[in-house]
């Protein structure tokens, strides 16, 4: 059974939130505190990548500051090569939701995404010198070009919607359904 690190993508500047998303409130608990217990079933291990958290691994981005999320992948990729871990579950601190049937799905011998949520993903620990060579290079150091680059595969599942948080309006809707 692989040993997995869970990663929760934390650093954003939630420009189009226009607050600190992570903070964010529903059903009276932050949103990095439910993408927290979502994610913790499936890993032996909680990083929280692009700030700190005090009761949990805090890992800075890699190579610094402004990597968006592949810096707090690469951060993730890193601490898990170092310490034995086979790989990488991510998940966005404003996704309060993390199917249980997805590892099974993620897991592989390659990257792996799902479809339309872009970090939730698998992702090998031995990718670490990969993405430190992707990051050096001149580009556009996005989240697309370093899944074409590994060739990750997108996983789907039939009928899932996932809520994407990216303004107060979007929230509130997941307030009011869950209302």
């Amino acid at each position: 059974m692989a040993r997995l690190l869970g990663a929760i993508m934390a650093g954003g500047r939630a420009t189009r939130f226009g607050s600190d998303k992570a903070a964010a409130l529903l059903d009276g608990r932050r949103l990095i505190d439910h993408a927290i217990d979502a994610l913790s079933p499936h890993v032996a291990a909680i990083a929280i990548c692009g700030r700190t958290e005090e009761a949990y691994l805090s890992l800075p981005d890699r190579p610094g500051p402004d990597m968006g999320p592949l810096g707090g992948l690469n951060a993730a990729l890193h601490h898990a090569q170092a310490h034995g871990f086979d790989g990488v579950l991510t998940s966005g601190c404003d996704m309060p939701f993390y199917p249980a049937d997805l590892p099974a799905l993620l897991i592989g011998e390659r990257a792996a995404i799902l479809d339309g949520q872009q970090l939730l993903g698998w992702w090998p620990a031995a990718l670490a010198p990969e993405l430190d060579a992707h990051l050096a290079e001149e580009n556009n150091r996005s989240i697309r070009g370093w899944l074409a680059r590994t060739g990750a595969r997108t996983v789907t599942l039939p009928g899932l919607v996932l809520p994407n948080i990216n303004r107060p309006d979007d929230l509130a809707a997941i307030r009011r359904d869950r209302g």
